[in-house]
């Protein structure tokens, strides 16, 4: 009878212990899951309730009226996410039991925000259980690292290269200038070929030694409206050829901002040709230059042309590429490094045929001449 009430009370004992232990892990649990760095939410095997740390609500931005969606598939459908890709993982992680991904989901003005996520099936109390973190700066990050060691070879490359081509293309130009003082008017058209096709090649030349090692920029304050119309001014009569009118608004309150004008009136050459360039039936450039949160300048420059496809915007500002026939893909490669140099960002934002927007922003900070 004593042996019975002994072993009684040790399995009291014992599971006295083993829910206290329950209740420390449980209560450790709770301490990470509302105060870890990374996302996390816990969600039942059929999806009709969840709970999310305040981490995860931020690292997804979710709204107070996301929140009220109480069905943890119906609030990653509203993130973005199809019925098809949920259906799929959910079935892996039945299978699997751990699952572990990276997802992308639209910011509200359309950027993407890219996650990596672990997810694990009957962590806590029967709950599923993922984790996840925002991934998008370290993408940005290794995606410019990646953009600049390529422009550092190509630098290097395109500085040999424009000083072997320059060096014969200034004997060239010498001897077609005596050939074309010494014959007649019927190689006269000829020879304005000639002239326009070797100043293309000096063009392309200086390109290149644009991307080659950063040259030395002096900064002035300058108004970047003014560049703008000084631009607009120069390539009117191009647009007019081409039947292609500018549509522009400025924000004559901006402040004027450090900057090396000529550079800066590069860019805009380069990016409006483009646009005037695409449309070859006519059509509409509409250029903005306002103010921008974060204390900096916007310009954007929009055409009426047949639009990039998704492909084919991964490509763009890479070496060369280029959606034209007689293009070399520069223009917009030395548009990057100049915009770049200036502390500043350009944003394509394009649908085939629905013409392409170019975003630029550039702080309203000074700059260096360094």
């Amino acid at each position: 009878m004593l042996s019975k009430e002994v072993l009684v009370k040790s399995l009291f004992r014992d599971r006295y212990r083993m829910e206290q232990e329950i209740r420390k892990n449980e209560a450790k649990f709770r301490k990470i899951f509302e105060s870890s760095y990374d996302g996390m939410i816990l969600w039942d095997e059929n999806c009709q309730q969840y709970e999310i740390n305040s981490s995860g609500i931020s690292k997804l931005g979710l709204k107070p009226e996301d929140l009220e969606e109480k069905n943890f598939r119906r609030l990653l459908v509203r993130l973005g996410l199809t019925e098809t890709f949920l259906d799929e993982k959910m079935e892996e992680l039945l299978r699997k039991g751990r699952l572990d991904g990276r997802i992308t989901i639209p910011y509200d003005d359309d950027r993407l925000r890219h996650l990596e996520y672990t997810a694990n099936r009957h962590l806590e109390n029967s709950m599923n259980l993922i984790n996840f973190r925002n991934i998008t700066e370290k993408l940005e990050m290794e995606a410019q690292l990646q953009n600049s060691d390529t422009l550092n070879i190509l630098g290097e490359l395109a500085a040999g290269i424009a000083h072997e081509i320059r060096n014969p293309m200034t004997a060239l130009k010498g001897f077609i200038q005596l050939l074309e003082n010494s014959s007649g008017d019927q190689y006269s058209l000829y020879f304005q070929v000639i002239k326009s096709e070797l100043q293309r090649i000096d063009s392309i030349i200086n390109e290149f030694l644009i991307l080659a090692k950063p040259q030395a920029i002096k900064y002035v304050r300058e108004d970047i409206a003014k560049i703008m119309k000084e631009t607009v001014d120069l390539l009117t009569a191009q647009a007019v050829l081409h039947d292609v009118q500018f549509k522009t608004f400025y924000d004559d309150s901006l402040p004027k901002l450090f900057c090396e004008p000529n550079q800066i009136k590069k860019v805009f050459i380069n990016i409006i040709k483009n646009a005037i360039e695409v449309m070859p039936k006519g059509g509409f450039v509409y250029i903005e230059v306002s103010n921008a949160p974060g204390n900096k300048i916007h310009i954007s420059i929009k055409d009426e042309g047949e639009g990039i496809s998704a492909a084919n915007m991964e490509k763009i500002g890479e070496p060369f590429f280029t959606t034209k026939e007689t293009g070399t893909g520069l223009g917009l490669m030395v548009s990057f490094k100049i915009m770049e140099e200036h502390r500043g960002t350009i944003e394509v934002e394009s649908e085939l045929g629905q013409g392409t927007t170019f975003h630029l922003y550039l702080p309203i900070t000074e700059g260096t001449s360094d």
